[in-house]
């Protein structure tokens, strides 16, 4: 009878630890499903296994035409990866990241009592992209200083240019070569398309994707909205938009990695999140302009006319304080799991 009393207390107690243990590894991945990614594709796909969290890419929302070798969509996983560590230290486990050979982002999660939530899981939840025309104030430059403490990965650096300096203007006029490059490509307009989410219903049919509000966009009928998107997406008009953001910002933030590598992708991802969500601390607003970084001419140029010694363009963003934006939608915890 001793014998099966302590059985029972024994099961019942691996019962509950592994509920408990359920429940904290999904609140780590509703965490992690708030990073961003191009065109809002949300390209993952996560494991629960017995010691851990894996983030599987999910290549059926590759974007071949603007991100052909799938950097962006490695890079969203190192941002997906930085929120679910973030998680959790606050929940009591020692995060261990590494990366299979199949590209899978495996993280172990080690039960750890002196653990804790570091200052910035509170802004996982506040942070998102703002696309609208910033506010021409300048950023202090003790407030960049914060945002260059913050810790990069192996193989990936960071570099902030003013507005007003020669380098800023530099990347503004790439930024505007690349909206003249892919803004008559039919496939990379094809692609955006196919990602942009015209109305409330759309929006909350696909939970993913670009969506109208984000854009300061009014709730149109599909039918009205599509010709009225369709001529904004002319080279001519992106760029008057762009050239009075840029003008807008305080900054510009590029992230390059050393040998643009998959490894350095994730590690880049990783970085941008703690910088996003540092940003977010210091209520500053960030938008990507990363078109000089996707068109590969463009980011040869880079090379040679910034002082970054050879490094790979990665990733372009615009810094500065902007009013408050609609958020983009999510996908639930269940669609992105894998049974």
């Amino acid at each position: 009878m001793k014998n099966i009393l302590i059985t029972i207390l024994t099961m019942t107690l691996l019962t509950n630890t592994t509920k408990a243990q359920n429940g904290d590894y999904r609140f780590m991945i509703e965490q992690a499903i708030l990073a961003p990614s191009g065109h809002n594709t949300q390209p993952w796909l996560f494991e629960i296994q017995p010691d851990g969290i894996a983030i599987h890419p999910n290549y059926s929302k590759r974007l071949p035409v603007v991100d052909a070798d799938n950097r962006e969509l490695f890079i969203s996983l190192g941002c997906a990866t930085e929120n679910l560590c973030q998680a959790a230290t606050s929940r009591g486990y020692q995060p261990e990241v590494s990366i299979s050979p199949d590209s899978v982002v495996q993280i172990k999660l080690t039960p750890n009592r002196d653990a804790k939530a570091g200052p910035l899981l509170p802004f996982v939840a506040l942070r998102q992209t703002n696309r609208g025309v910033y506010k021409h104030r300048m950023i202090p430059h003790d407030t960049i200083a914060l945002l260059k403490k913050v810790e990069s990965n192996p193989g990936v650096n960071v570099y902030f240019f003013e507005n007003g300096t020669n380098l800023f203007d530099t990347l503004l006029t790439h930024v505007v070569k690349g909206n003249n490059i892919q803004m008559n490509d039919p496939a990379f307009i094809n692609e955006l398309k196919g990602w942009m989410r015209l109305n409330k219903r759309q929006t909350e049919a696909s939970n993913d994707g670009l969506s109208y509000a984000t854009f300061g966009a009014p709730n149109l009928p599909a039918f009205v909205a599509k010709p009225i998107i369709s001529g904004f997406l002319k080279a001519k008009k992106q760029n008057e938009g762009d050239l009075k953001k840029g003008e807008s910002s305080s900054h510009f933030m590029l992230i390059t990695t050393n040998q643009n590598t998959l490894q350095e992708w994730i590690g880049a991802g990783q970085t941008l999140q703690r910088l996003l969500l540092e940003s977010t601390r210091l209520r500053l607003a960030h938008a990507y302009m990363n078109q000089p970084c996707e068109v590969a001419s463009l980011a040869e140029n880079l090379k040679q006319q910034l002082p970054i010694e050879g490094q790979h363009p990665t990733l372009l963003l615009r810094l500065g304080y902007g009013d408050k934006k609609p958020y983009s939608k999510r996908k639930s915890v269940d669609e992105v799991m894998i049974k």
